[in-house]
């Protein structure tokens, strides 16, 4: 059974019938609630009991004893105050999202002995329950009375002494990076037969509701532009390609934008380099780089963000036909440089090319970072626990890094240089897209890196971490969202006016 959170916040509460849930630090005495609901002292019985020290996400289930206005008190561990992170926050959140099921009401106890709970906190918490409360389940059939596919609408207010602060960060800040890690999740996880590049586009139109200025330029006009190699993917598909172009001007008029470009390919067959059957309905899942470029944009332009950006999306389907490109063709991508097809499945990167040239040409950017499920080889050097950074710029990879780590959408810098451009040196025209199997994900990087001139770039090998990543406290979901949440903190902590 899914569950639809309704959020508030209140200084205090009187506990009635339901579901509490109160912090509890690991070196603190009682839980918060438990002199509302517990004058016998039964939690310090069931805690020791269960042997509960409250330690980081550790949850304590406590029937309510007879008399009581409650009818369950969880008590959440929140570890040792000192070591608690934005991230844990959200994580602490989470923990209470997965115990909200069968309750119509919940009543959250924030503040404990021994934590200090601020507003940004607290807000980080109400957005924890909202990424773990999402579940896809929009194509299971539901039955009227089979109340265990419904989505419950649980009211579930947070009651802690910052309550008003709190209530205002999280409804002009944390609901709008709430809503744009879900539209990216939402993207990844829809069925390749519902979502093509055309209605992708569609989706990137719909944030003009939002103030973002849209342009989508069909595949007549990317011809007359002279992206050969994006319409060179695209013509083995019966579904026409499409770029998305999306500026938020939320800075100073005359202020570089900052520019993200995604690889939206909605579906992979690999082309005439047919990938094999087993598992390829996975990749429905490669425009992960797109849905976190659209979900970021959303979440700028939801919370107001003072700063200029542009996303730009390259929309394609890679298909076997009779008309696909195969391998050996020569294509001429917009930059005017010439690209050997040595494997159709290196699409992603022939996409992005011709993004990059026309986002730099056009927008001059202070930066440009793109996103893409790129290859199989990042996921041999990293698993599916840090998506690759390549970059040819240090202070924007520190940023990178350093929104990672606070996010916990961790980025591990992999290496660029003159020798692994040889990889990619081709016979017949100015490159290849492929270097073979030694050091794929660098010589995809090496690629795209001759497409960026001199702006500084990073390039996010987001392959192992945007679909079938771990499951963890703020996810459940095969789609992350992964890389939303990660930009708006680059953005917010390094360049926000």
């Amino acid at each position: 059974m899914s569950i639809n959170p309704e959020i508030s916040f209140a200084t205090t509460a009187t506990v009635e019938a339901g579901l509490v849930l109160s912090l509890k630090e690991a070196e603190a005495g009682a839980p918060a609630a438990a002199g509302q609901i517990d004058p016998s002292g039964i939690f310090a019985k069931a805690a020791a009991t269960a042997k509960f020290k409250a330690k980081a996400m550790s949850v304590l289930d406590i029937i309510a004893p007879a008399g009581s206005p409650a009818d369950r008190l969880i008590v959440i561990g929140a570890g040792k105050a000192d070591d608690l992170t934005p991230h844990d926050w959200l994580r602490l959140g989470g923990t209470a999202a997965a115990n909200l099921k069968g309750a119509e009401t919940a009543t959250v106890f924030l503040d404990a002995e021994g934590l200090s709970v601020t507003a940004e906190a607290a807000s980080n918490f109400a957005l924890g329950i909202l990424l773990r409360a999402y579940s896809f389940d929009d194509y299971k059939t539901k039955k009227k009375d089979d109340d265990d596919q419904e989505a419950k609408a649980v009211r579930v207010t947070l009651v802690t002494s910052v309550a008003k602060a709190a209530e205002h960060l999280f409804a002009a800040d944390g609901k709008a990076v709430a809503d744009g890690v879900i539209l990216a999740r939402n993207l990844v996880n829809l069925p390749p037969n519902v979502l093509g590049p055309v209605e992708f586009a569609d989706r990137a139109k719909a944030l003009e509701s939002l103030g973002v200025e849209v342009e989508i330029l069909t595949e007549t006009e990317m011809k007359a532009l002279g992206m050969g190699a994006l319409l060179g993917v695209a013509q083995g598909s019966v579904r026409p390609p499409r770029l998305a172009i999306m500026q938020w001007k939320g800075g100073k008029p005359d202020s570089q934008p900052l520019a993200f470009v995604g690889k939206g390919v909605v579906f992979d067959t690999g082309g005439i380099s047919i990938k094999p059957a087993g598992g390829m309905e996975d990749m429905k899942g490669d425009m992960g780089g797109a849905a976190a470029v659209i979900g970021l944009m959303h979440t700028l332009a939801a919370r107001k963000a003072k700063v200029n950006a542009v996303g730009i999306l390259g929309l394609v389907e890679n298909m076997p036909d009779g008309n696909a490109q195969r391998p050996g063709d020569i294509v001429t991508s917009m930059s005017g440089q010439t690209i050997e097809i040595i494997n159709t499945d290196a699409e992603g990167r022939l996409v992005l090319c011709d993004a990059l040239w026309y986002c730099n040409d056009r927008f001059k950017p202070a930066f440009m970072v793109n996103l893409a499920t790129l290859t199989g080889a990042i996921l041999v050097a990293l698993a599916n626990l840090h998506a690759g950074l390549f970059s040819n710029d240090d202070a924007l990879s520190e940023n990178l890094l350093k929104a990672g780590l606070t996010t916990n959408e961790r980025l591990w810098r992999m290496p660029l240089g003159k020798d692994y451009d040889k990889l990619i040196d081709s016979k017949f025209a100015d490159m290849k897209n492929t270097g073979g199997r030694h050091g794929g994900s660098i010589t995809a990087a090496q690629f795209l890196k001759r497409f960026v001139g001199e702006t500084p770039w990073a390039h996010l090998d987001i392959a192992g971490t945007a679909m079938a990543s771990p499951k963890d406290e703020i996810n459940q979901s095969w789609a992350s969202g992964f890389g939303v949440r990660l930009l708006d903190r680059l953005v917010r902590d390094a360049y926000e006016a």
